[in-house]
């Protein structure tokens, strides 16, 4: 049985961090103490200096496979996962074909299961006509349902009231929806386009898809839950408004009612457009900097409950285009965490905030078995990160299959060093290790 010892590391979990030594037997976690001796049989990572976090849970990424494979593929963005510190994630439905049957999920687990660099779990996709299907799932391998309440593909939108309230009393898991309602963001478009035609500036794209449009989607969502006791978990949050749709009352195991922000909306604002045009164009758009501040704000009262990616990467070909044609996306799992530990420099967050919200809080809002936390019989998905390296992000060291990302110059005061995935350790100072070890994700209810 292999073995592996992290000696001496700053091991953040469960609201603490504490100088120890963690050891890792097979694919799991079998001791954490102080001065674990050292034995014949070990292989040893020095961890001092370091600190040493679960492997993050990204709840909210798009592969874009199959279908959609000249973006990105399984393989290809959860290999960037692994530099990035995430060993495990949850996939959107949104691709052609849609994950919206059996045969289509069942499809997409196959795929992954030769191919995926980190554990793999998959969203099915709600539409107006598969309430059968969605009765028939398993509860054991399915973290959950997404639906597009605006800005779907295909004929993702579930726009049909009775559809979606019969979804939300039949549904027990919870249900993921990104909420910006498609009538006011059609008006908006309509009046841009009069005034603009195809070539929109980008600093409207905030106004185009507004606070209101959000607003109004979201508290309809919630509204919804409330009166049939659905477990709604409401995807990127965008606008301070948003926020006071949430509470902080109870915790995270006992809401019914839950939210996620992205990394682009705590990271980007609209000051960003002038540089960075189509490049951080998001579907919630990024908003104004007083979102941004009240994002912030929400994320560390516990009104927000996850940080996700939503990693959604298209060609630079296609991002390039005039603003009705570029799509909105782009890629973040590679550096994610990274710029988590650059605002826990800049104060905006405490590292144990960072892992409460990547780690803990997946693995609870999604029954996640055995992963999320730092602990003995746990599946060994744990991060070795040096919150003092610094990194800039060019377009030579990403990993993506797009080969860019909206961070490009952008120098972050943190690096992950060690990726360990299922005991095994993947990835260590820019080196990825050649072996599939991934597993699905498996959920405890």
């Amino acid at each position: 049985m292999s073995k592996i010892l992290i000696k001496a590391a700053r091991v953040v979990n469960e609201g603490l961090t504490r100088t120890l030594d963690v050891l890792v037997e097979g694919e799991r976690i079998a001791a954490i103490e102080k001065n674990i001796a050292i034995t014949h049989d070990m292989f040893v990572i020095d961890g001092s200096g370091k600190h040493l976090l679960p492997g993050c849970i990204d709840d909210q990424v798009h592969f874009r496979e199959p279908g959609l494979t000249h973006k990105a593929t399984i393989g290809t963005e959860s290999k960037a996962c692994l530099a990035g510190g995430i060993t495990s994630y949850l996939e959107m439905p949104n691709t052609n074909p849609q994950t919206t049957t059996a045969q289509a999920y069942a499809d997409k687990l196959a795929v992954a299961a030769k191919t995926s660099w980190v554990n793999y779990g998959f969203l099915f996709g709600g539409t107006n006509d598969n309430l059968d299907e969605i009765k028939a799932i398993d509860v054991k391998t399915t973290p959950g349902l997404k639906l597009f309440l605006g800005s779907s593909t295909g004929n993702m939108l579930v726009d049909d009231p009775a559809t979606l309230k019969s979804i939300f009393t039949a549904f027990k898991l919870p249900i993921a929806v990104h909420c910006e309602d498609e009538q006011t963001i059609k008006s908006n478009l309509e009046a841009y386009m009069d005034k603009f035609g195809d070539d929109i500036p980008i600093a409207h794209h905030p106004d185009i898809r507004s606070e209101e449009a959000c607003y109004l989607s979201s508290s309809k969502a919630i509204a919804l839950a409330k009166e049939t006791g659905a477990r709604l978990h409401v995807f990127h949050l965008s606008t301070a408004r948003e926020t006071n749709l949430f509470g902080n009352d109870v915790p995270l195991e006992q809401k019914q009612i839950t939210s996620e922000v992205c990394i682009h909306h705590l990271w980007f604002s609209d000051e960003d457009y002038a540089q960075k045009g189509t490049h951080i164009k998001w579907n919630p758009a990024v908003k104004a900097a007083s979102d941004r501040a009240g994002l912030w704000e929400a994320l560390n009262d516990d009104r927000i409950d996850i940080i996700a990616t939503d990693h959604a990467p298209h060609t630079l070909e296609e991002k390039d285009q005039p603003y009705t044609k570029a799509p909105s996306g782009g890629p973040m799992v590679q550096h994610a965490l990274p710029v988590m530990l650059e605002c826990v420099k800049q104060g905006k967050i405490s590292i144990e905030k960072v892992v409460e919200k990547m780690c803990h809080n997946p693995a609870i809002l999604f029954s996640v078995k055995d992963r999320g936390y730092i602990r003995p019989g746990y599946f060994a998905d744990l991060v070795l990160v040096d919150t003092e390296q610094e990194q800039t992000v060019t377009r030579d060291n990403v990993l993506y299959k797009c080969g860019w990302s909206p961070l490009e110059g952008t120098t972050l005061r943190g690096v992950v060093t060690h990726t360990l995935l299922n005991g095994t350790l993947m990835y260590e100072k820019g080196n990825i290790k050649e072996a599939y070890c991934a597993k699905p994700l498996t959920f405890t209810r």
